[in-house]
Parts: structure tokens; sequence; C-alpha cells
């Protein structure tokens, strides 16, 4: 039989990624098994993404005679499923897409490790309108295909049966995974939620935080379990508390109608660092946070001095641009580092034509895009004319999007544009007023905002985080107004001594760890 070990090392990784083939390892697959075999009853067991069939293996070293159907699109996983089960004449493997086929079949266990495509890799929504249709539920169009498979199989699941699914656990603080919490809750289904926490990724190739989603169509649906797992050697403890299912233990078990579809599900299991805190108010009464400049076409849109001396284009038609986060290693993007970029001859313009041209490179430009199909890319084909820049003016700080050692904050003190490897935040109008740039951005630079930022995360594997405009948006900060003028005076003395350190290539971090310590003062609990 061949294993998942001889099929990854045979098949190679740009196959595997195009069907989303991302291995379960065996004692996580056995805790899954583990869970729908607490079903007495069970005869009819439904795998939809068999691939190399880790959990039927597993399954019939138990129960033998169970029937089992499989489903893969793969052809060269699924040649190699049916040598594997060749002489097991209860398994039968359907080389079919699982979203469109079968849904008059219920099935005592449902048991699966989905295909997770990145939202553009995968065209959804045809899928999206079979499970619409079907369940007669909403979903957002940015729901990922794995939760497609997830809902599906609920509505397959036989009276007492159980499902195990693990999937990328980005559904349960994600804005689409509203309308995939509340089928999870409206269906009476949801019975444990296991969150992988690990250093390493759960998958070898996979660049996910992983989650178990155990489910059980029974009358216990008064009560949900949330487990995270740090560990391999902690799988015993979810071991345990599935062997004394349905009796509840552990150290965060919820109440079904507590459980709020509409917030990020990592307030049931992680700590909040907000609730430490007195006096918040919503990021979005301070600044308003949006996505930087999408071209479309980042290779057209971009230019350095060497490419506009190519082409000829002045620099009337080149607006002033940070294309890469690689390019801000400082807090401070000051204008002095933009010269510096520009004699490095790295991309700090966009092309930036304008609606009427009359310059005649300009023109041959557009041209030229024109003959390499750059109008009919998504985004430039949705604009006219193709070529004009989203129109979005230089913010006073950016905000970077992915991060692993922490959110980082520039302030753009060079007033120029950027690409959407940073957010763009605009202070609130009576924010220059009432509070001031330097005080908010001084107040960003703290542990404690960074803290209170990170409950509203989105979370990947090995340690990478993100954060949508919406995400900053709806996050809590400490409401600064409340600070007096010697204290607001004194926050700002600091910072302009950190700023000076880093603008000297001596940074001095104990001016922000001081900010830090003034604040605990007015605002810890």
């Amino acid at each position: 039989m061949i294993s998942e070990k001889t099929y990854s090392e045979k098949v190679p990784l740009t196959h595997r990624k195009k069907f989303a083939q991302f291995f379960t390892p065996e004692p996580i697959a056995q805790i899954m098994v583990n869970w729908l075999l607490g079903n007495d009853s069970v005869s009819t067991l439904l795998e939809p993404a068999f691939g190399v069939g880790v959990f039927s293996r597993l399954l019939l070293n138990s129960q033998k005679g169970v029937q089992i159907t499989g489903f893969d699109v793969d052809p060269v996983i699924f040649e190699i499923a049916k040598e594997n089960f060749n002489d097991f004449s209860n398994v039968n493997l359907l080389l079919e897409d699982y979203l469109f086929n079968d849904w008059d079949n219920k099935y005592d266990a449902v048991v699966c490790n989905p295909p997770y495509f990145k939202f553009h890799d995968y065209q959804n929504r045809r899928a999206l309108e079979e499970i619409k249709k079907k369940l007669k539920i909403n979903l957002s169009g940015f729901t990922n295909v794995y939760t497609l498979f997830l809902l599906k199989s609920i509505y397959q699941l036989n009276e007492n049966g159980r499902a195990a699914y693990i999937v990328p656990s980005e559904f349960l603080n994600s804005n689409y995974g509203k309308y995939v919490k509340e089928y999870l809750l409206t269906s009476n289904t949801l019975r444990h939620i296991i969150i992988f926490d690990f250093k390493q990724n759960v998958f070898d190739d996979a660049l996910t935080t992983s989650a178990i989603i155990l489910l059980a169509k029974d009358k216990n649906d008064k009560q949900i379990c949330f487990s995270i797992i740090n560990n391999i050697r902690q799988l015993d403890e979810i071991s345990t508390i599935i062997n004394v299912y349905p009796d509840t233990i552990g150290k965060n078990i919820i109440n079904k109608e507590v459980l709020n579809p509409n917030i990020k599900w990592r307030a049931y299991y992680q700590k909040q660092q907000s609730q430490e805190y007195k006096n918040l108010s919503p990021f979005k009464d301070m600044a308003k946070v949006v996505r930087g400049i999408a071209t479309g076409a980042n290779d057209y849109f971009t230019f350095n001095n060497k490419k506009a001396k190519k082409y000829s284009i002045n620099e009337d038609f080149l607006l002033p641009c940070i294309t890469k986060s690689k390019d801000v290693d400082k807090p401070f993007f000051t204008s002095e580092t933009f010269e510096r970029l520009k004699k490095e001859n790295a991309n700090t313009y966009l092309f930036d034509a304008g609606k009427k041209v009359t310059d005649e490179n300009v023109l041959h430009y557009i041209d030229m895009g024109l003959q390499a199909g750059i109008h009919q890319k998504y985004l430039t084909s949705k604009r006219n004319p193709w070529y004009l820049l989203e129109n979005r003016p230089p913010a006073p700080i950016w905000v970077g999007v992915f991060n692993r050692n922490g959110i980082k904050f520039v302030r753009n003190e060079a007033g120029i544009s950027n690409l959407t490897a940073f957010h763009c935040i605009y202070p609130v109008n009576n924010l220059f007023n009432n509070i001031g740039i330097d005080l908010l951005f001084a107040y960003l630079l703290t542990d404690i905002a960074k803290q209170i930022f990170n409950d509203n995360r989105r979370e990947y594997g090995d340690g990478l985080k993100k954060f949508e405009p919406n995400d900053l948006n709806n996050a809590l900060m400490l409401d600064l107004s409340i600070l007096d003028k010697q204290t607001k005076k004194s926050i700002l003395n600091l910072y302009a001594q950190y700023r000076e350190s880093i603008i000297n290539n001596v940074e001095n971090i104990e001016f922000i760890e001081s900010i830090n310590e003034v604040l605990k003062k007015v605002y810890k609990k």
C-alpha cells in the first residue's frame, strides 16, 4: 500500500499544490477516526477528499465491514488509491467533484481533510451557488472551498452520525467565516474545535494554522468545547475528551447560546489582551484604515529611475510610491530615505498618466500596455481608462499587512503613496485638533497597542499573522482623548527622543518602553 509519504516523494510538489494535497499526519488522523468510532453503529463512511486514504485505512483496522464512499478529482492520486484498496469490495471510489455529486445520500460518519486553495486560485462561484441553493444559506463570495466541503458534509450526516474535519482555522476569525459559524450553530452539530498552535506547521507544505472540527448529529448540543494544542504530546488530552463524550471536560467549555458567529472566535479560546485595560474605544473612531493602491499589474505600473529613463517618462507622470515592504526598515519614513531608495534604483514610482494624455512618450507606454494585454487584467479591466490609478491620497501612517514579529507601523513623513504591502491609516478630522498624529503614532509604537490589535489578527502557520483593514478598524485602542495635557506632553517628549534615536541610527527602545509605562498607569485595570 502506497503511503502519503511515498506519494509525496514520488509526485512533484507542483502537482500536489495544483490539487491542494496536504496530507494529515497519522496521529492526528487516528484522533479523528476515534471520534467517528465513538458512534457504535457506524455502517457507512464518506471521505469527500479521499487522497491516498489515510482515514479509511485507519478505520478499516477497527471496522472492516464499513461501507466506504470516497471522492477525488485528481486522476493520479485516484489510481493510486484504487490500487491501495483493490482488495476491499466495501470501498467505492469515485473520480468526481464531491461538491456537485452525492447530495441524496446520508452517512453515519464523514471524515475529511478538504482541499485548501487561496481564494484567487480556485473559481468557486459555481460551487458557492450550489451550496447556497441546496442548503438555503447565505455565504460570502470570499468563502473558501474547504468550508463548502464542511457544510455539505454536515447536511449529509445521518441521525446520530459523526463527522471530523481538519481545516485551516482562518474561518474562525475571518469575515466570510460568519456564515459558516452560523450554520455550525443552527445545524446543532458542532461539539468540539481543536486549534493547533504549533511552532511548526501541521502540514509540511501548507502555510496554515489548522483546526479539527468534531461534529455529531445527536442531542448533546448545549455546550461547545474549545482546545488549543501547542505540541503533539497534548493529543492525549484530546483523546481523553473524546473518550468521555458526551460528558464534557476541559478548560474552555462554552454554552452554545453564548457563541456569537459575528465575532472572531479567538475570544473563546485565547485570552484577550484588551480585557486588561479600561477606557477603550474602537480604532475606527480615531482613524480609518484602507488598503494601499492596487495596480492590478505591478510589473507594468512600477518604475525606478532606470526604467523612467529607458521609456523617457517625465516625473510629472510618475507618482512617488513605496512598492515593497522590505524598502521600509524603520518606523519613520523620511524624504531622505526616499531619496536614498531612488539612488539605489528601487521601484519608487507608479506610472500615473492621468485622464488627459498628450505626452508622446506616455502615449507610447500606454500603447505598450495595450499590446501586452495589461488592459484586460482583472483590476485594470474595471477602470476607465484602464491605466488610471486608484484615488488614494498619501496616508500619514502605514501599517504592514503581514508580520511574524509584531505588527509594523510606519510614520510616513515623506508624504508619498504606497502599494498593498501596507494599509493606509487616515486619522479622522477631529483627531488633528484633539489628539494629533504624533500622539497617535506614539501610542501605535507601544506594546500595549500591538497586544490589543493582536486580539483581532488573522493567523496562519509558521508564525505568520495578517491584518485586513477591517480587522484594524474594528479593533480596540486606548481612548487617548482622556489624557491630560501634562501626560500628552510627557508622551510626545519621549516620542521625539525616540524619533531622534532612529534618525541617528542609534535606536533607543527605552523611550517607547517609557511611553508604555505611562499608559499603563492611566489605563491598566
